[in-house]
C-alpha cells in the first residue's frame, strides 16, 4: 500500500500539468467560440481577470498572511507592468491572432516564447549567449530553429490533411463579422502572435525582479491579476461601445468567463506553484506541447478547423526547436550545479530535491520557460538566495491547498 501512495506521489506533477495543457487548450478554444458567437474578447479579457482576482485574493490572504512583505511602489510598479506585458497586452493580442487565423496556429506560436525569451534576456544582459559552450550553441539554434518554424507555419499551408469529424460543432451562429475573414488575415494574425509572445517575454523579465521583492506568490498574483483587471477592463471600455457586451446571464457567455477566471486564471496557479515546488521550471516546459496536441484534436472536433501540412510541418519544428533550447538550459543548469560549493550529507538531504529545482530556477534567472498568458510563473525567475529563505519560512503547502 506505501507503495503505491509513493507512486501516486510521484505521479502528482505529472497529473497537474497535464491538467494544466488542458486547460489552457479549453481556454483557446473558448476564446475562438466566444468570437463566433459574437462575444467581445476585449469584454471576456476583462471578466477574466476580475474573476481571477476574485480567485486568488482569498488565498492569498490566507496563505500569505504571516510572511507578506511591505508593499512598495517599486513593486506596484513591477506588478503594474507584469500585469500589461504578460497579462492584458498579452492577452488581448493573443485573442485578436486567434481570431485572425485559427486556435490551433496561436497556440502553436506560444512556442516561440523561451526562445524570444533568450533573445531579451541577452539584450538585458541577464543571459550569455556563450557559443563556445554546447548549451550556448543549442540555445542559439533552438531559437533560430523556432523561427524557422514559425516563418513556415505563416508562409505554407500545404495540402489539406483530413481529420476526424464529429456532429456537435460549435460554430453553427458564427458573428457576421467572423462570417468574411479579412483578406490580410494570414499576415496579421502571425504578426499579433509574434507580438503576443514577445510581450509574455518581456514580462518574464519584470516577474524575475518582482519575485525578488516580494516573493509572496499568492499575494504577487493576486496583485497582478487587480492590476490586469483594471488594465484590460478600461481598454475595454474604450473600444467597446456596445454595453450588451457587458451583460452575463445563465448562458454560455457566463460559463467561458467562469472558467477563463477560474480554472484557466485560478486554479492553475495554485497546480503550476505545486510543480514548480516539486520539480521546478524546467519539468513545466516539458508539457507545453501538450497544448498543442489538444488544440489541434478539439479544433477538429468542434470547430471545424482545418489542418493543412504547412500547419503540421511548423508546429512540430516549433516544438523541435523547443526542446533544443531546453536540452541547452538544462546543460546549462547541470553545470552550473557542478561549479556550487560542496555541502554536507545532512543538508543534502534536508535540501533534496526542492533545493535543486530551487538552483534549477537561480541558474535560469530570467528565462521562465513555462509559457503561458497569464500572470502565474511568479517563482521561474526566483533566486537561490530568496528561494531558501522561502523555504525555511513559508508555509507547507501541500498540505493546507
Amino acid at each position: 500500500m506505501g507503495k503505491i501512495c509513493d507512486k501516486v506521489q510521484g505521479l502528482k506533477p505529472v497529473i497537474m500539468m497535464v491538467f494544466v495543457q488542458i486547460a489552457y487548450a479549453g481556454m483557446s478554444l473558448f476564446y475562438k467560440l466566444a468570437s463566433n458567437n459574437g462575444m467581445s474578447l476585449r469584454v471576456l479579457i476583462a471578466y477574466r481577470f476580475i474573476f481571477a482576482a476574485a480567485t486568488v485574493i482569498p488565498l492569498a490572504l490566507y496563505f500569505d498572511r504571516k510572511i507578506r512583505p511591505k508593499l512598495t511602489w517599486m513593486v506596484m510598479l513591477l506588478a503594474f507592468l507584469c500585469a500589461l506585458f504578460g497579462g492584458s497586452m498579452a492577452q488581448n493580442l493573443f485573442a485578436a491572432s486567434l481570431v485572425l487565423t485559427s486556435a490551433t496556429f496561436a497556440t502553436a506560436m506560444i512556442n516561440l516564447i523561451p526562445g524570444i525569451t533568450f533573445v531579451i534576456a541577452i539584450f538585458f544582459r541577464l543571459e550569455k549567449l556563450g557559443l563556445k559552450t554546447r548549451a550556448g550553441q543549442a540555445k542559439v539554434l533552438g531559437t533560430l530553429i523556432g523561427i524557422g518554424g514559425a516563418m513556415l507555419l505563416t508562409f505554407y499551408k500545404g495540402l489539406e490533411i483530413k481529420t476526424w469529424s464529429t456532429k456537435v460543432v460549435f460554430t453553427g451562429h458564427m458573428a457576421a463579422s467572423h462570417q468574411h475573414q479579412k483578406p490580410y488575415a494570414h499576415i496579421l494574425g502571425p504578426i499579433l502572435a509574434i507580438c503576443s509572445c514577445f510581450s509574455t517575454a518581456l514580462s518574464l523579465i519584470f516577474q524575475a525582479k518582482m519575485s525578488e521583492l516580494y516573493p509572496c506568490h499568492f499575494s504577487s498574483t493576486a496583485l497582478i491579476s487587480i492590476m490586469g483587471a483594471l488594465q484590460a477592463g478600461v481598454f475595454a471600455l474604450c473600444t467597446e461601445r456596445d454595453w450588451s457586451q457587458w451583460k452575463l446571464g445563465w448562458n454560455l457567455r457566463l460559463l467561458i468567463v467562469a472558467y477563463a477566471g477560474i480554472v484557466a486564471s485560478g486554479i492553475t496557479i495554485i497546480f503550476l506553484m505545486f510543480c514548480v515546488r516539486m520539480r521546478g521550471p524546467l519539468f513545466l516546459s516539458i508539457f507545453t506541447p501538450l497544448m498543442l496536441v489538444c488544440v489541434a484534436i478539439a479544433g477538429s472536433l468542434f470547430l471545424s478547423e482545418k489542418l493543412h501540412l504547412g500547419s503540421v510541418l511548423g508546429a512540430a519544428i516549433i516544438i523541435f526547436g523547443l526542446y533544443v533550447v531546453l536540452w541547452g538550459k538544462n546543460q546549462e543548469i547541470k553545470r552550473a550545479s557542478k561549479l556550487t560549493p560542496s555541502k554536507s550529507s545532512d543538508e543534502l538531504e534536508q535540501e533534496d530535491i526542492v533545493s535543486n529545482n530551487k538552483l534549477e530556477t537561480n541558474c535560469s534567472n530570467v528565462i521562465g520557460i513555462a509559457p503561458n498568458f497569464h500572470p502565474m510563473n511568479k517563482m521561474e525567475g526566483l533566486s537561490l538566495q530568496q528561494a531558501l529563505k522561502e523555504e525555511e519560512g513559508s508555509i507547507n503547502l501541500d498540505s493546507k491547498v
